[in-house]
């Protein structure tokens, strides 16, 4: 009886590794995926954050990949839990057999807030020296912006009770203590591109346009201020008007970086055949952020960072996926 159990599980192993092969074709950007980025090892870390006692739950390394395809798809927890159920790529990608459970929608935020943002962004390093170990780093230029990130679109109650409780206006000094997300500020770009959220700040480098440094700050903070955080050592930096001031220049110097940064027409150094050049230069690359959900899923800074570190690893593993030809592996 265990005899023919046994066979009868090799064959439905084999009729389901035939069927995957025929779905899933060799020029699938998951199988590409797989072999740039080995998932066992990459998983080690967070398997600390787990226990050996107790009831077995979904592999780490199973719930990792479907974190990042989740991004990879922009799903919500609810969509996710119906793609890794009922899309057979997805299910193939992440490691659930045919008549394997999968998790609910629930399964997701908890894990989420068991890896963290820390560890999330542990992993956005190991894929990226994994990247730089491929070739896909110039590590010569680097285009450098910020972006917005809205939490609410508009903050009509809030204000409407910040008066009723006898202030002017809601505004910056005050929204904390009315808006839902606490960390959440008023940024501006311009006069009419006012946003409540938060900024995103990237540094891309210019070899194939993969994000190799990023933080997250309250929308009023300005760029320039983020630039220490975000900031290569050596190369070019391209960067726009808002950075040409002294701060961002000592920061380019203290990094042994050279200054790509388009000056201001009040500065007297500007040379406007120079900034033609820079501008021509970063241009391809502005497009980067455009390609990024700018609506924040989750409320509070740290939150925010989690989610823009996951985004900063789907684009560079989508650039890869694209660049890199199959089995390119040493």
């Amino acid at each position: 009886m265990q005899k023919m159990s046994e066979q009868t599980n090799a064959m439905l192993l084999s009729t389901e590794a035939e069927l995957f092969n025929k779905i899933i074709t060799k020029d699938h950007p998951f199988r590409k995926l797989k072999e740039i980025i080995n998932f066992e090892e990459l998983t080690l870390p967070l398997r600390e954050l787990y226990s050996d006692m107790g009831q077995t739950g979904v592999d780490v390394e199973k719930g990792l990949k479907a974190l990042l395809l989740q991004f990879w798809e922009d799903y919500s927890d609810r969509q996710m839990e119906k793609a890794v159920k009922e899309n057979l790529a997805i299910r193939w990608f992440c490691g659930f057999s045919l008549i394997e459970d999968t998790p609910d929608h629930t399964y997701f935020c908890k894990l989420r807030k068991r890896i963290g943002t820390q560890h999330l962004a542990d992993t956005f390093s190991s894929i990226n020296a994994r990247l730089h170990s491929l070739g896909l780093f110039g590590n010569v230029f680097t285009f450098i912006d910020a972006s917005a990130i809205i939490s609410k679109t508009a903050l009509w109650e809030e204000r409407d009770q910040a008066i009723k409780d006898g202030e002017e206006t809601l505004n910056n000094a005050n929204v904390s203590e009315y808006a839902a997300d606490k960390d959440a500020r008023w940024g501006a770009k311009g006069g009419n591109d006012i946003w409540y959220g938060y900024k995103r700040h990237h540094a891309v480098d210019m070899r194939y346009g993969l994000i190799e440094k990023l933080a997250v700050t309250p929308a009023n903070i300005l760029d320039f201020e983020v630039l220490d955080q975000i900031c290569p050592m050596g190369g070019m930096v391209f960067m726009d008007k808002l950075y040409d001031c002294k701060k961002a220049d000592n920061v380019l110097k203290a990094n042994q970086c050279a200054s790509g940064t388009i000056r201001k027409k009040t500065n007297p150094h500007k040379n406007r055949d120079l900034d033609r050049w820079r501008s021509h230069r970063r241009m391809p690359f502005e497009g980067n952020f455009s390609k990024l959900n700018d609506r924040a899923r989750f409320k509070g800074k740290v939150k925010v960072l989690f989610q823009c570190f996951a985004q900063a690893i789907v684009h560079n593993l989508k650039k890869a996926v694209t660049i890199l030809p199959m089995q390119f592996a040493p």
